[in-house]
């Protein structure tokens, strides 16, 4: 499949149409074999100094894990289209939290709507962080081996 800019992608989202339409992300997605897979760790709200940005706030910390993503993304020679599932977690016990960071993720990938988890869990690695983003990728090219 090739997408806008040009460069093909490995990636293809699977919708059922047996399940419920209201997901807001494909129910899975594939890769042709020989691909090579990027494995990126829990992109969290941290800058470059290493300081945990926006304490307290949910979406501004989803938004600080999406730009460091799209940067792991880009030095591992892959893009957003490219990512084949994520799991997203939130370190709150209320749904609108979760949700709060999750439309930030969700909308980061437009169109691209790869299978997710979205998780609650008590508490993340950094001090004052409230939000990470774990993703897998597919790239297609010729370091594929």
């Amino acid at each position: 499949m090739t997408v806008p800019d040009g460069r093909p992608t490995a990636v293809r989202l699977v919708r059922s149409p047996s399940l419920s339409p209201t997901a807001e992300y494909a129910y899975a997605a594939t890769v042709p074999a020989g691909m090579r897979l990027v494995f990126l760790a829990g992109s969290c709200p941290i800058d470059a100094s290493g300081a945990t940005v926006a304490p307290g706030d949910h979406a501004a910390q989803a938004a600080q894990c999406v730009a460091n993503l799209r940067q792991a993304l880009a030095d591992a020679g892959a893009r957003m289209r490219d990512v084949v599932s994520t799991r997203v977690l939130v370190a709150s016990s209320r749904q609108a939290d979760l949700v709060r960071a999750w439309e930030v993720v969700r909308d980061a990938f437009g169109e691209h709507d790869v299978p997710s988890t979205l998780l609650g869990v008590t508490v993340l690695g950094y001090d004052d962080q409230l939000v990470e983003v774990e993703a897998v990728a597919a790239v297609l090219d010729d370091t594929a081996a």
